[in-house]
């Protein structure tokens, strides 16, 4: 065996292994059970109304608590119902559709292509599209007439509201809980990075507290409505923004003190974290460290602003507060470009999902939803590596599900029982997702089995079983030759091409915030930053997805990590500045000369040429723009190596 070919072996056995690491996530137990709750109790119903089978259908709408994670419950509304109206609209095209083969794979790659598209787009955490297609397979192997879609698809969408309901319950007891608790993160974040000034770990500690700050801009301004417009959402969203200044605060405090900072800095801003959500007040008294520094005593007021913002009665809080949140027209046609890897993954999924779909109608597979819908599963791995790893952990969840839905079908005849199982099988999904998909996947079988086989009313465990295990492995393969001979190094040949968009974006951007009459730009409203959000998050999309293609170039890829790191530094603190009223006007010539170092920048990235240095103007004030901007241009010349 040469040395090529001991490479390959040791990457498959590596892959094989990564499949099943099991994660150290903790259990979401109440989710999961809710998760149960939603499945399971639509059969209940249907049972205690004498229709067990409109129960099992009514089920399927449970699938929408599934999209349910921490988002505001304002967005969490909106959310479900549009996934509940999804997924009742899958089932009446699968019913409409189900005599006709093409039009079936049709449904399949629109269903596919649009759930997926929308998803990335809107950047909404979840399944994205699987059970719509689940639902939309299912329906094309019911023995229903083409007239009963209506019906069926209203049963689906009544689970849906089940679900609508489920998910909504904590709003009654804490309507601002999923934004509380984003903030409280944000200042337990900030005490952890201002305990690491003076170590080693202090560049991770700023990128994970930028993350935590972003994260939380975004759930508050999801969570923002006419109707969520309450003095405790306007207390978060100042808390939120104070966090933003009091971040670039402790950032230059801890690159000048090398010594670190006073550890009272990181008490207070943990015992602010603890009273944030809560009825009392901060009765923890930290005491301002004895010094004569005049940037660690105002650092200290500072915070106890933000216990102002926090405490103090509404009518003592002078600040306005304008939120603005961009809109989703904006974002979808951010994603709606020929170069975007949202829509190229979209279109991608949908052209396979319509192929496994033909290929499972012109061969004889006893049940030929399966295959597009195990494609489909496993066409979920946002990389390809990921996408090996699904179609690995999916074969052998599912072998391993067939024998627990054996001993379930064969033994149990009870509607009641059913519920039950249906409860406890997706409770153990939901519980197990977050660890590893294979033991996931052991659960999700036999609760598939046993809704395809009551909605099918085929009580034929041996035929489903064997047309279970034949198609997942068909899909899985139509799946895996898919991504593989499709675009597979689409994301790796696309990274310079954001790379030259993002910088030129920031650098009309740098331009709006310094440049006269700047006071005028809008935080929400600017185009400048709108733009550039834009190409940021497909440039991060872009790079995690090239670093799970194959052939991997990983090594070479990583050398791109700096300059991806600084290009998201200064993204942010770009942000920062703008929230600021007064900024520097700076004169036309340092504008021209900004203006033309970012173009030598993006130039020098679209010809794979390492930049040459430019001296960046002074920005007074601003000083972490300026820096950074230094900092992106020695990264760019570091990362010639990657090319």
């Amino acid at each position: 065996m040469d040395k090529h070919e001991r490479t390959l072996s040791e990457m498959a056995v590596q892959t094989f292994k990564n499949a099943f690491t099991v994660r150290k996530n903790p259990f979401p137990w109440r989710k999961a059970f809710c998760a149960g709750l939603a499945a399971s109790l639509p059969i209940v119903i249907g049972l205690l109304l004498g229709n067990f089978h409109y129960g099992i259908a009514a089920g399927m709408g449970g699938f929408a608590y599934l999209y349910v994670f921490n988002q505001p419950y304002a967005q969490r509304a909106k959310l479900i119902f549009f996934v509940a109206a999804g997924l009742a609209l899958s089932m009446f095209l699968g019913i409409l559709l189900s005599p006709y083969p093409f039009g079936v794979a049709i449904g399949m790659g629109m269903i596919g292509a649009i759930a997926t598209f929308m998803f990335g787009a809107l950047r909404i955490t979840g399944p994205s599209a699987i059970f719509f297609i689940l639902c939309f397979s299912i329906a094309t192997g019911i023995p229903a007439n083409p007239a009963d879609a209506p019906l069926r698809g209203g049963l689906v969408l009544l689970g849906g509201a089940l679900s609508w309901v489920i998910g909504m319950f904590g709003w009654f007891f804490n309507p601002h809980g999923p934004e509380i608790n984003a903030v409280k993160k944000v200042y337990s974040q900030l005490a952890a990075f201002a305990d690491s000034a003076g170590g080693a770990d202090l560049n991770n500690a700023r990128h994970e507290t930028v993350a935590v700050i972003k994260e939380a801009e975004e759930t508050i301004l999801a969570g923002y409505s006419s109707r969520t417009d309450t003095e405790l959402f306007k207390r978060l969203y100042l808390l939120n923004d104070h966090a933003n200044r009091l971040f670039i605060d402790i950032l230059k405090l801890a690159e000048e003190k090398k010594n670190g900072l006073p550890p009272e800095l990181g008490d207070s801003l943990r015992a602010l974290a603890n009273t944030i959500g809560s009825s009392r007040k901060n009765k923890a008294k930290i005491l301002q460290p004895d010094t004569d520094d005049l940037k660690i005593a105002d650092l200290f007021r500072k915070i106890y602003d933000a216990d102002a913002i926090l405490n103090e009665p509404a009518g003592k809080i002078h600040r306005d507060v304008k939120i603005a949140k961009p809109s989703i027209r904006i974002k979808l046609l951010g994603a709606f470009d020929k170069n975007s890897i949202v829509f190229l993954s979209a279109v991608r999924f949908g052209v396979i999902l319509m192929a496994a779909s033909l290929i499972s109608y012109a061969f004889p597979f006893e049940r030929p939803y399966w295959v597009p819908l195990s494609c489909a599963a496993v066409m979920l791995g946002s990389t390809v590596i990921s996408t090996i790893h699904r179609a690995i952990q999916r074969t052998i969840g599912t072998l391993g599900g067939l024998l627990i839905a054996g001993l379930i079908l064969m033994n149990v005849h009870n509607g009641f029982v059913v519920a039950l199982l249906i409860l406890s099988l997706s409770f153990l999904t939901e519980l197990f997702i977050v660890r590893n998909y294979a033991i996931a996947v052991l659960f999700i079988t036999p609760s598939a089995m046993i809704i395809s086989e009551y909605s099918a009313e085929i009580h034929n465990f041996p035929f489903f079983a064997a047309a279970r295990a034949t198609d997942i492995i068909a899909g899985s393969i139509i799946g895996l030759l898919g991504v593989w001979l499709i675009w597979r190094r689409t994301a790796s040949r696309m990274l310079n091409h954001y790379i030259v968009k993002t910088l030129r974006s920031q650098g009309q951007y740098v331009l709006g915030l310094f440049s006269e009459n700047n006071e005028k730009m809008e935080f929400h409203e600017s185009w400048e930053r709108r733009k550039m959000h834009t190409n940021l998050v497909n440039l991060l999309a872009v790079y995690t997805t090239a670093l799970g293609e194959l052939p991997s170039k990983k090594k070479k890829l990583e050398l791109f990590r700096p300059v991806i790191f600084s290009i998201e530094q200064l993204g942010f603190y770009m942000d920062a500045a703008l929230k600021y009223e007064k900024r520097p006007v700076l004169k036309d010539e340092e504008l021209s000369r900004l203006l033309y170092i970012f173009e030598t920048m993006a130039r020098a990235a679209g010809q794979n040429e390492p930049p040459a240095e430019k001296s960046v103007p002074d920005l007074p004030g601003f000083e972490k723009i300026q820096n950074e901007i230094i900092a992106l241009q020695a990264s760019l010349r570091f990362g010639e190596g990657a090319r």
